[in-house]
């Protein structure tokens, strides 16, 4: 099994296949073949820190002034949005009578960055290991639909490549599937939905700081240090244009380092997951992410130029 996912996961890489098909067959081996108990264990440190070396590397085909245009702008944007999605999250956990600190990860997973914020609030919550698992396996099958339905719905709405960007970044959990749905989309959907989202991302800084207060917790604050060599990374490449024929080959990588996560993680699925998720919290979770979503693509469509 283990030999089989390292010749899938370079033919990934090798022949550049789609995000959205290499996490559909990600999820595939994993429903159909075995597990590996290494795979299991090692699969997500390895596709968070893969997810985090492709952005990385994106960050040398993006101009740093553009760069720091959209972040500027998308601060005002992502707290708009993060707070309406805390606000919906609060009365549709009632209305599902959805316990927290479940409710509050689902809903801090569907506000700013699905996994991540997940991992880095449930320690300071002190959530139950299955309490987290139950969140991050309905965030995650959320998630994973987004890349195949998003593109679509966005040809439907003829959406431009910024209305998408900003619409991907705004309503998909995970960083991971915002950069895989913008990337389907076109070139500049990815600019935009990666600067965005990773904005997005960094409230989890100031979220985690707030509920360490009020919770009264020791526990540290997770720093997406990432982010910071990301802007690094395009402050250096537009600066210094003479080292700019690196790009295509921080591309190539970036793109295949995406696959290769988004494989990974879909190996992450498996049925026991799956039962151990009930049917309240999927009601819940669902319910926020449809309501985001449109909420946020009539934002988009409405917005000036």
């Amino acid at each position: 099994m283990t030999l089989l996912i390292f010749i899938i996961a370079g033919s990934l890489i090798y022949f550049g296949i789609q995000p959205h098909w290499s996490i559909l067959l990600g999820v595939v081996i994993s429903m159909t073949l075995p597990s590996s108990p290494l795979i299991q264990r090692k699969g997500k440190t390895w596709s968070s820190r893969l997810l985090q070396i492709s952005i990385i590397l994106l960050g040398a085909s993006l101009n740093f002034q553009s760069v720091l245009k959209e972040g500027s702008q998308g601060l005002i944007i992502t707290f708009i949005s993060i707070s309406s999605v805390f606000i919906l999250g609060h009365f549709l956990a009632k209305t599902y009578q959805v316990p927290s600190p479940l409710s509050t990860l689902i809903t801090v997973g569907t506000s700013i960055c699905g996994g991540s914020a997940i991992s880095a609030i449930a320690p300071i919550l002190k959530a139950t290991s299955l309490t987290m698992a139950t969140a991050l396996g309905i965030v995650f099958i959320l998630n994973a639909i987004s890349v195949f339905i998003f593109p679509p719905i966005g040809h439907f709405f003829q959406l431009s490549q910024h209305q998408f960007g900003t619409w991907a970044a705004l309503a998909i959990h995970d960083t991971s599937s915002v950069v895989a749905a913008s990337q389907l989309y076109g070139e500049e959907a990815l600019k935009i939905g990666t600067t965005l989202k990773l904005t997005r991302a960094l409230w989890i800084l100031p979220l985690s700081f707030i509920f360490a207060t009020f919770k009264k917790s020791e526990n540290k604050m997770t720093i997406p240090w990432f982010i910071f060599i990301f802007l690094l990374t395009s402050l250096v490449f537009t600066f210094f244009p003479e080292i700019n024929f690196l790009i295509p080959y921080f591309s190539l990588f970036s793109k295949g380092g995406l696959s290769l996560t988004l494989f990974l993680i879909g190996l992450g699925l498996n049925k026991n997951k799956i039962q151990e998720i009930g049917l309240r919290p999927v009601v819940f979770a669902l319910s926020l992410w449809l309501l985001t979503m449109m909420g946020s693509l009539l934002f988009v469509i409405n917005a000036p130029s």
